[in-house]
C-alpha cells in the first residue's frame, strides 16, 4: 500500500461527506486505503460513511478522544508506506496525494510534507510556520505583523510574509494535511495523545526535526481547507483547548519560566479584548450577542489561565 488516509472526524457530517467525495481527485497512480475514526459523532456521520463510502475503512469510537490519539489509532491500522493525515473539512485536488508521495519518494531525507493550502474562496492559507518563541508570540498578539505584513521577522508563528510559491524547509506545517514518511515516524514516534487537539502538529514537527528528518513545504499540488469544520460545533470549548495545548508545548519544550511568562502575554491579551467588548456590548445592540460571546470567551480563557500551571506534559 502507497498512501494510507487517516481521517478524524467528529460531528462534522457535511465537510467529511465533501472530502470523501473529492477523494478521486487525490491519486491517479497511488495505491490508498481510507480510515475514517470516528470521535464519537451523534450527527450521523458515521452511518453516513457507511451509506455511501462501503470502501472506506471506518473506525468508530466509543467516547471522544481527542484528535490525536484518534489520528493514533488510524495509523496503527494503517498499512501505507505514506501516512496522509487529513482534516475532515479538506476537499482533495489536482492529483495532490501522488504529487506529494512521488515528491517524497525523490527526496528521501523528508520526514514530513505538506501541499499549498487555499481557503473555500481559493485564496492563499498561510500553512507554513516557525517555531513558537516568546518573540514571535509578541508579535501575534500585538498583530504588529498586520504594519509590517512582509517583513518575516515581524510575522508571527505564520509564515505569512512568504508567497508559498516555492519548495521550503520549515520549522513546521499546519496539520490539516500533513503526509509522513511511515519510516520516520517509525523513528520519531506517532502523536503525542498529551495534546487532546491543537499543537500536536507542531510537537511532531519538532520532533521530527530532532530526530534528524526534514520537514518540507511542496507548493507542486493544493488542497482546500475549510477550518472549522468541528471546532464550529463549540467555539468556546475549542479555544480553551487550544490555549491548554499551547500551554502543554511550552513546558514540554521550553520550560516554566518561558510558560510563565507566555503566560503573561495571553493573560494581558484577555484583558484588553475583554475591555474592549464590554462597550460594545453596553452600546451597540445590533452586535450585541457578538460582543457577549467575545467576553464569554475572554473569561473562560482567563479562568484556564488560572489553572495552567496544573497542566501536565
Amino acid at each position: 500500500m502507497d498512501i494510507s488516509i487517516i481521517i478524524v472526524s467528529w460531528n462534522a457530517k457535511a465537510c467529511l461527506q465533501e472530502c470523501l467525495s473529492s477523494l478521486p481527485a487525490a491519486h491517479a497512480t497511488k495505491s490508498i486505503e481510507t480510515i475514517i475514526v470516528d470521535n464519537h459523532s451523534s450527527d450521523g456521520s458515521p452511518e453516513m460513511v457507511e451509506a455511501q463510502f462501503p470502501g472506506v475503512k471506518l473506525i468508530r469510537l466509543n467516547e471522544n478522544r481527542g484528535f490525536a490519539a484518534a489520528n493514533n489509532i488510524g495509523i496503527r491500522a494503517s498499512s501505507g508506506r505514506y501516512l496522509a493525515l487529513v482534516n475532515s473539512d479538506v476537499i482533495f485536488l489536482d492529483q495532490c496525494l501522488d504529487k506529494l508521495a512521488d515528491y517524497m519518494d525523490q527526496n528521501p531525507t523528508i520526514g514530513i510534507s505538506g501541499p499549498r493550502i487555499l481557503n473555500r474562496d481559493r485564496t492563499l492559507q498561510f500553512s507554513c510556520r516557525q517555531f513558537p518563541s516568546l518573540w514571535n508570540n509578541f508579535c501575534s498578539l500585538t498583530r504588529v505583523f498586520k504594519v509590517f505584513p512582509r517583513c518575516e521577522w515581524l510575522t508571527g508563528e505564520h509564515l505569512s510574509a512568504f508567497d508559498h510559491n516555492s519548495i521550503r524547509k520549515v520549522d513546521a506545517l499546519v496539520g490539516c494535511f500533513l503526509l509522513a514518511r511511515k519510516a520516520a515516524v517509525d523513528k520519531f514516534g506517532t502523536l503525542d495523545e498529551g495534546f487532546f487537539i491543537y499543537a500536536e502538529d507542531i510537537d511532531w514537527c519538532k520532533r521530527a526535526w530532532d530526530a534528524g528528518w526534514e520537514v518540507v513545504f511542496y507548493p507542486g499540488t493544493t488542497a482546500i481547507h475549510f477550518r472549522g469544520g468541528s471546532s464550529a460545533n463549540d467555539p468556546i470549548r475549542f479555544d480553551l483547548e487550544q490555549q491548554r495545548a499551547v500551554i502543554r508545548y511550552w513546558k514540554k519544550h521550553h520550560g516554566l519560566v518561558a510558560t510563565a511568562m507566555l503566560c503573561g502575554f495571553h493573560f494581558c491579551n484577555h484583558c484588553v479584548r475583554l475591555l474592549a467588548a464590554l462597550p460594545a456590548y453596553a452600546l451597540a445592540k445590533p452586535s450585541r450577542s457578538k460582543a457577549a460571546l467575545s467576553i464569554k470567551r475572554s473569561l473562560q480563557c482567563l479562568k484556564g489561565l488560572s489553572r495552567a500551571i496544573r497542566i501536565k506534559v
